[in-house]
């Protein structure tokens, strides 16, 4: 048994965990969610094997202002299109706001929690 921990998952705070899902699930084109009784988790598995995505309610939840020190990001997801037009076509058709779309190789979205995200054609 090895001591070295593998990623398991990158979990978000968020007020709605099953519709949050939702969006990543659509945007991943990811198999149907794994949702708690409560309701309060859900887990996104990677139908590929690698680390997945989760979800978690918080109370009083306050999306990142990106870009802002005063309420900052953290972290963002970044998200490898090799057709940069179509999948900022599909993204926003599916629920995310534009952020920044200066940079040539890439765009910086909001999801529909706030959550900052990338699509990278880089």
């Amino acid at each position: 048994m090895s001591a070295v921990p593998t990623l398991g998952v990158v979990a978000l705070d968020c007020p709605d965990p099953v519709a949050l899902a939702g969006f990543y699930r659509a945007v991943l084109e990811w198999d149907a969610p794994d949702v708690a009784d409560d309701g309060h988790w859900v887990t996104l598995a990677n139908p590929l094997g690698g680390a997945g995505l989760a979800f978690q309610r918080v109370a009083d939840y306050r999306p990142p202002a990106w870009p802002s020190a005063e309420n900052p990001q953290q972290l963002h997801l970044d998200l490898t299109v090799t057709d940069l037009e179509a999948a900022h076509e599909r993204v926003l058709g599916l629920g995310a706001k534009l952020l920044d779309d200066a940079p040539e190789t890439f765009r910086v979205y909001a999801d529909p929690a706030g959550h900052p995200f990338c699509l990278c054609a880089c």
